[in-house]
């Protein structure tokens, strides 16, 4: 076997695959045997393998054509760009009224297009059988909008719930809605903040915002 790294350019009619045939031309690879907890089996070049030390806690591995290996380290925030992003829409032709449940497997952004009919509860859940709780860990958040379309007579949330618990909502401005508006469309958004296991939340909301 021709030395360096072991490609099929690199074998011969007869040749054996041995530890000592794995290791690159400079002797510092073994690619039976790496030297150090993760790390990771690149090339600098053709047909010579190198090997990446591990990076830190909670990095995520990237392309860089300017490092040795191809390959480098990176913070994640530093290593994703985000150029366009697209978010599912729940669009349901249903009046609010009575308990309107935001299931968050379905969608974190609901618009209800049928004209309100009394003022509602808004329960936020994951859906019919899985609570909220069980999806949001302790210190993670979620951020839920809904836009409810009132005719002449503007209706309102009135009763905030997770999992069928109530919560009181701190409002943008400090004051809670009092009233819809009235032939427009409202928005609502919540920012829903898991703070203890018990559970415990803390919500931001704001609204009613008119758009008409």
């Amino acid at each position: 076997m021709t030395a360096g790294f072991p490609t099929k350019a690199n074998w011969s009619a007869g040749d054996l695959l041995t530890a000592s045939a794995m290791d690159d031309l400079a002797g510092t690879v073994n690619l039976l045997n790496p030297t150090a907890k993760g790390g990771v089996i690149s090339a600098s070049a053709a047909n010579t393998a190198s090997l990446l030390s591990v990076g830190s806690d909670g990095q995520i591995l990237s392309a860089d054509s300017t490092a040795t290996t191809g390959l480098r380290w990176s913070a994640i925030l530093a290593a994703l760009q985000l150029t366009s992003a697209k978010e599912t829409l729940n669009v349901a032709a249903i009046a609010a009224t009575g308990t309107v449940n935001v299931d968050v497997v379905t969608s974190a952004y609901w618009y209800y297009t049928t004209n309100a009919s009394a003022n509602w509860t808004f329960n936020f859940r994951g859906n019919a059988t899985t609570t909220l709780s069980s999806l949001l860990p302790v210190g993670a958040s979620i951020s839920v909008v809904f836009l409810n379309t009132n005719g002449a007579t503007a209706y309102y949330p009135t009763v905030f719930q997770i999992d069928g618990t109530a919560v009181t909502p701190k409002w943008s401005g400090g004051t809670a809605p009092s009233a819809g508006n009235a032939s427009a469309i409202d928005a609502y958004t919540f920012s829903i903040i898991k703070t203890a296991s018990t559970p415990t939340y803390t919500v931001l909301a704001g609204g009613a915002v008119k758009f008409a």
